[in-house]
């Protein structure tokens, strides 16, 4: 793949009631992690919550919503194993 990385996982969480920019950082996190994914070195995981309360990320993060950290790590280990096998499927040679 990229000989350094094999994927990225960017995990965080922007609390609305928290911060008066909440828009200008979520969507600068996007942008920032669409520009990364649209190079197509590696795969990208966007593991950021973006939540009106604390609580609603304590629900996200081991609660009654389930464990997006782990739902993230999950996404990226079979994205890296799908990746580094496309070339063996396509009959090409390693990235």
């Amino acid at each position: 793949m990229s000989g350094g990385y094999d994927g990225i996982l960017a995990l965080g969480c922007v609390i609305r009631g928290e911060t008066g920019h909440y828009d200008a950082v979520v969507e600068g996190v996007t942008q920032g992690l669409t520009e990364v994914n649209s190079r197509g070195i590696v795969p990208v995981i966007f593991g950021v919550l973006t939540t009106d309360t604390l609580v609603q990320a304590l629900d996200r993060v081991g609660g009654k919503a389930g464990h997006k950290g782990v739902e993230g790590a999950t996404t990226l280990y079979q994205m890296a194993r799908l990746a580094g096998a496309l070339p063996r499927i396509a009959g090409g040679a390693p990235s």
